[in-house]
């Protein structure tokens, strides 16, 4: 039996609870797994002086395949998203979030598989960002008024959203082909255009040649806001879905609130040479410790690792498994219990019980 050398992130906050339960049901399997556990995030920064040791980019390097529970990002201060730092440093480009509905679990749809596949390293994730009444930003707005004439006001915080003709056909390519390969039929590009010609204009330029190569899928475009409407409206219409940073991060929650929730949204990083897999949801602190909160988001990342490694009907099995334990509705979360039946919800751990048993059937 091979086995397979990953690294193993805790995260923090609810991060080591969910990914306990992971390892437990991946390991149930029967795949035999040699994890490298290395730790990234707030409860490390005091120890090493950043949230993203060296070691742990060591770690995926030599592995070339990690699963991370959640880390914790501060919002408007603090350091900037270990997430973002890994995705830019190991260039995994390619964003995969699928949006698929499981029996049992409380929606509104019960017809829905989309997979957002959102640029990861461009847009205003790419980090250019000019303090309010820095040098920097002063002499930025000056530049803009000289070259420009646009009047921006001084006490602007300013971030620039820059979108290369490079990174949009590799990432709209890699969502064809991922389409090609998973039998899709249809790909679905997301943009701002009318407005952002220079930017959002070269990605949906980019896109269209792009789908001129591959004829057998069928290729449209939306503009964001409408695309919003739509997924409310007719989830349906949707396969395949591509888009800028921004976009495909908000596009990928609202479609994680299509079929569950959060608690029910894996995602993969991916690039040429390295891939992170990990819940979409994040850190929860509030929850630390409780063994309260959801981990099918990150059992079902460790199913996307399984077909990553080509481990495919260990995969499949883990995926009923878990689809089973939700249709069953028994050992579930107080997210996914109806509201009168929340005092019957079960802990994290009691979850990867269940599925765990499932995997025995």
């Amino acid at each position: 039996m091979e086995t397979h050398n990953i690294t193993l992130i805790p995260g923090d906050g609810v991060g080591p609870e969910i990914t306990e339960a992971t390892r437990r049901v991946l390991e149930a399997t029967g795949v035999s797994f040699d994890w490298d556990v290395v730790y990234a995030g707030a409860d490390v920064r005091e120890e090493y002086g950043t949230p993203l040791p060296d070691h742990v980019l060591d770690s995926i390097r030599k592995n070339k395949v990690a699963i991370k529970g959640p880390v914790t990002t501060p919002v408007a201060s603090g350091f900037r998203s270990v997430n973002v730092a890994m995705r830019q440093q190991l260039e995994l480009y390619a964003c995969i979030r699928p949006c698929k509905s499981y029996p049992g679990a409380p929606t509104l749809y019960d017809d829905i598989d989309i997979v957002v596949v959102r640029e990861n390293t461009e847009g205003l994730y790419a980090g250019i960002e000019f303090e309010k009444g820095t040098p920097q930003a002063k002499r930025l707005i000056k530049l803009l008024a000289e070259t420009q004439g646009a009047v921006v006001r001084n006490d602007s915080g300013i971030s620039i959203k820059p979108i290369s003709e490079m990174g949009s056909r590799r990432i709209v390519c890699f969502a064809f082909e991922y389409a090609r390969s998973n039998r899709r039929e249809k790909v679905t590009a997301v943009h701002k255009a009318n407005i952002m010609k220079f930017s959002d204009g070269l990605f949906l330029a980019v896109a269209r040649q792009v789908a001129r190569e591959y004829p057998d899928i069928e290729f449209e475009d939306r503009i964001v806001d409408n695309m919003s409407m739509q997924l409310v409206k007719k989830p349906q219409q949707f396969d395949v879905i591509v888009a800028p940073n921004l976009y495909g991060d908000i596009i990928s929650d609202l479609c994680a609130g299509l079929v569950g929730g959060l608690g029910l949204a894996p995602g993969a990083n991916i690039g040429d040479d390295f891939a992170i897999f990990e819940p979409t949801h994040g850190s929860a602190p509030k929850y630390k410790g409780q063994n309260k909160v959801n981990p099918m988001a990150m059992m079902l990342s460790g199913v996307m690792l399984l077909l990553h490694i080509g481990e495919k009907e260990k995969a499949n099995r883990l995926e009923k498994a878990i689809a089973a334990v939700i249709a069953e509705g028994k050992n579930v979360t107080y997210d996914l219990k109806p509201e009168a039946e929340r005092d019957q919800a079960v802990g994290t751990s009691q979850v990867a019980d269940a599925v765990i048993e499932k995997l025995k059937e």
